[in-house]
């Protein structure tokens, strides 16, 4: 029987390029996101490709719309294998004491929020079944504060923290926990950061062969598809010259 992951924020990124990576293994998927064109876009070609399908719109933000999407999927899809807690971002680069509290609410509101929203409806079901996997996708950025980075640190630095105390919670059961921890990926993630500022999100990326999301679904694909017995906990990726969240080497 074909196993189903269900994936958060899939219609760019890491989410996307997870939603294509899992489709090749031979996964059926549930991918969700805010932008109900781009999901229909994403189903049709991963269903033209030979996968089966189901899209959700809702904003991980909206803890009933949330429930509502999850508990309108039928008895076929409700037996979710992986869920992949991929929506995130980072909004502004500022000092603390001169960055938007609306920015802010946003990255707790999404970042952790959300993520805690999408494990509280989808994990009862796998450990009642005492099977399945949770991969959240945290961030370098969770393990020390970089210059300006001080709130997104802090929602990546929750993340890890999450995802640590869910294994625990689990121990007793066969479900898997994992955090990955990418580095600097080349995604619209600096896009989304500088509020569309395409050149200050392009200077990110410069001097450096970043990571891509692909890279990244790689290693989540890695993590699902490890024996049962082996539990991928913690991941770190990086590109080649970064050596952690600030210290980045560009030619």
């Amino acid at each position: 029987m074909r196993k189903t992951v269900f994936i958060t924020g899939a219609t760019s990124g890491i989410g996307e390029a997870c939603a294509r990576k899992f489709a090749q293994g031979g996964y059926n998927l549930i991918i969700t996101a805010r932008r109900a064109e781009k999901l229909a876009e994403i189903k049709a070609q991963l269903e033209a490709e030979g996968a089966k399908v189901k899209t959700l719109t809702f904003d991980v933000r909206d803890a009933q719309a949330a429930q509502a999407a999850v508990e309108s999927l039928d008895e076929e899809w409700q037996k979710i294998d992986v869920l992949i807690n991929n929506a995130g971002l980072a909004l502004g680069l500022d000092k603390e004491y001169e960055g938007d509290p609306e920015d802010w609410n946003t990255m707790i509101d999404t970042n952790i929020k959300g993520l805690l929203t999408m494990t509280r409806l989808i994990v009862p079901g796998m450990v009642k079944r005492n099977e399945g996997h949770v991969i959240n996708v945290g961030s370098v950025a969770g393990d020390a504060a970089y210059a300006k980075g001080n709130v997104y640190c802090g929602t990546k630095a929750a993340v890890k923290a999450i995802t640590d105390g869910l294994r625990i919670d689990v121990a007793e059961t066969a479900v898997r926990v994992t955090n990955l921890k990418p580095g600097l990926v080349e995604t619209n993630f600096s896009n989304v950061r500088f509020h569309g500022d395409n050149e200050r999100a392009e200077n990110v990326y410069k001097g450096i062969t970043p990571l891509t999301g692909a890279d990244i679904a790689d290693v989540a694909f890695y993590a699902a598809s490890a024996p049962k017995h082996v539990q991928i906990a913690e991941v770190l990726i990086l590109a080649t010259h970064q050596a952690n969240g600030s210290t980045i080497h560009r030619q």
